[in-house]
């Protein structure tokens, strides 16, 4: 089950569960669009896989599977992987 983390690792943006703006890869690493599209071009800067939309857990879903509160931030660590 994906954790849907609670905000960007760039910008630190906060992303609830049901943003729409939210990217991840297939490790789950979480970016809002602006920072997935602008900055990194797609592409995960720490496993250099693609960055796609996060799916959104239906509302009367997130009571029973409710989403990360562990934020991840990392500010200086996020230029794409050559």
């Amino acid at each position: 089950m994906l954790q849907l983390r609670p905000n960007c690792e760039c910008c630190n943006r906060d992303l609830p569960p049901d943003a729409a703006g939210a990217c991840i890869c297939s490790f789950e690493c979480t970016f809002c669009s602006d920072c997935a599209g602008l900055r990194l071009q797609g592409i995960c800067p720490n496993c250099g896989g693609e960055l796609v939309a996060r799916p959104r857990r239906p509302a009367e879903k997130l009571a029973k599977y409710p989403a990360s509160t562990e934020r991840v931030h990392r500010p200086t660590g996020c230029e794409p992987t050559p």
